[in-house]
């Protein structure tokens, strides 16, 4: 164990401190665990932690008077915020209390690892600090993944800004890392984000930062996404969600090469690589006015199409062996094995999720089938679902059809309408959750709220 990383994690409910000192330690990190903020800061005394956890609803010091007593007895102490609230004046509250990163209750456990590992790893001096870990790489033969490692091949030497397409879940941000990895840029940051997720009022601070006293709650400066990724890579998930203003912002950073913080009056200079990524059609959103067609040339310079797992069958065996393997070593049980017929059966499913779907199966087989040898019985109910619900949909598509011309769009907007009233019924009106609940960012939901008339739902 990597006695030399310390995290301290500061929850009032007994079952997260438990999960995330159990996660944790597996990843050699040694845990100190306080029910309350204060004996965390009295501990503080004696030892420093490279990476603080704290929930922000807790008796007695609530997470933001003790963000602030960590802001003046330890700056520069990364502290991460977990917390069932992720409303705006919350949010912005926890980044100006000088929290790193905030996650949102029920939080991904591997999301929170990744980050407590990076920011641990910052926190040593750069001559003690370990080999990095090998980075996370991109698994298939097939000819179609081939052809996407010809043009990451030919693209090591330059920092061409890329754009990267494919359905969600087939892997556009590991493209993206790779091509980080293998770029001259490969020693500087490499920093992501998913502007579909990001409300609206917080987007433009997150990506260009605010000046102290920029609006109601910005107590001091705070560095944008673009100079995180100063010198190096900075890759936009889901681009096509980018609300039009926000567009033309970054067509002029991409245009000019400098930006101004939220509130501030001095141009800041940005040498940063752009990839960006979508699932969606760009030009058919240029066509219907929701994107900037100068901005499509901007990122277009090269395009690299992510194929959907099951346009390359061949890759889904080593991809189902990597990913039991991963997920036994993150529960510490032994690797399950497929039989025969298992494996043939998985080959020929369409993955609808594609690598992402793939990856929590074999997790949630990794925990829950009986045996070490996983055979097709213990494929059965996710496959006898996954039918189910396209015999369901198949009957459900008659009636369109049967209505004459215009059935996609007919179909899609009532499908739609549904999902999103019954997300908002599942969350009580919460629309950050219900887009969670949907797959979507918020600034998506919003807006189909508004196209559908929905706002009173």
């Amino acid at each position: 164990m990597n006695e030399a990383r310390r995290v301290f994690v500061v929850d009032d409910e007994a079952s997260v401190r438990w999960v995330v000192e159990k996660a944790l330690s597996r990843a050699g990190i040694r845990t100190i665990p306080f029910e309350d903020a204060r004996r965390a800061l009295a501990a503080l005394e004696a030892e420093r932690p490279d990476v603080v956890i704290t929930d922000l609803a807790m008796p007695h010091m609530d997470g933001h008077a003790f963000l602030a007593e960590l802001q003046a007895r330890a700056p520069g102490l990364p502290v991460v915020v977990i917390s069932a609230h992720s409303d705006v004046d919350t949010v912005l509250r926890a980044y100006e209390g000088g929290a790193v990163e905030m996650l949102a209750k029920p939080f991904d456990i591997g999301e929170l690892l990744a980050l407590v590992l990076r920011l641990a790893a910052e926190q040593e001096p750069q001559a003690s600090r370990p080999a990095p870990a090998a980075a996370p790489r991109m698994i298939g033969e097939s000819a179609p993944m081939q052809a996407v490692y010809r043009i990451i091949g030919r693209l090591s030497r330059s920092s061409m800004t890329v754009l990267v397409t494919g359905e969600s879940g087939s892997g556009k941000e590991l493209v993206a890392r790779t091509l980080h990895d293998h770029s001259p840029r490969r020693d500087k940051p490499f920093v992501a984000i998913n502007t579909a997720a990001i409300p609206v009022e917080l987007l433009e601070s997150e990506l260009f930062g605010h000046e102290r006293g920029a609006f109601t709650g910005a107590q001091q400066r705070r560095i944008g996404r673009f100079e995180q990724a100063e010198g190096g890579t900075l890759f936009l998930d889901e681009i096509g969600d980018m609300p039009l203003d926000m567009q033309t912002r970054l067509l002029r950073v991409l245009s000019e090469h400098e930006f101004f913080r939220v509130g501030g009056h001095v141009p800041v200079r940005a040498d940063v690589r752009i990839i960006a990524a979508t699932h969606q059609d760009l030009e058919a959103l240029v066509a219907a006015g929701r994107f900037r067609e100068d901005l499509l040339h901007r990122l277009n310079v090269v395009r690299i199409r992510m194929p959907a797992l099951r346009e390359r069958r061949e890759d889904i065996p080593a991809l189902l062996e990597h990913f039991l393997r991963q997920a036994a070593a993150e529960l510490g049980v032994e690797a399950k094995q497929l039989s025969r017929a298992a494996e043939a059966r998985l080959v020929a499913y369409d993955w609808p999720g594609n690598v992402r779907e793939l990856r929590n199966l074999c997790r949630r087989l990794t925990a829950l089938a009986p045996s070490r040898q996983v055979g097709v019985e213990d494929l059965e109910a996710e496959l006898v679902a996954s039918a189910a619900a396209a015999d369901a949909m198949s009957d459900w598509l008659e009636n369109y059809f049967a209505a004459g011309e215009g059935v996609a769009q007919r179909a899609s907007r009532d499908l739609e309408i549904a999902l999103i009233r019954r997300a908002l019924r599942e969350t009580g009106g919460r629309r950050l959750e219900a887009a969670k609940l949907l797959g979507w960012g918020r600034n998506t939901l919003t807006r189909k709220i508004q196209e559908y008339g929905l706002e009173d739902q």
